[in-house]
């Protein structure tokens, strides 16, 4: 059943081809990038298995290619934008 819940716009920023893979893959599977964004969460907060199928985690490699984007989870938290002092 589903549950109600209040959302809310955010001003989040977020690197320029996760942004790019991110909208590719809820595109194809035709859900918002809200719930694409919440679901990664709420799986991540309960320490889930991956939220995607093989199927799926292939598109995102595809996606990947596409948009050039070169980041791993190894990369979390260590990002600085172009311009900041190192």
């Amino acid at each position: 059943m589903p549950k109600k819940i209040e959302r809310v716009q955010t001003g989040l920023r977020i690197e320029k081809g996760v942004l790019k893979v991110l909208k590719g893959l809820a595109e194809y599977l035709e859900i918002p990038m809200g719930d694409l964004v919440e679901g990664l969460a709420l799986h991540a907060f309960e320490g889930k298995a991956p939220p995607f199928s093989a199927l799926q985690l292939e598109k995102i490699q595809q996606l990947k290619k596409i948009y050039d984007l070169n980041l791993t989870a190894a990369d979390s938290h260590k990002l600085i934008e172009a311009g900041e002092a190192q």
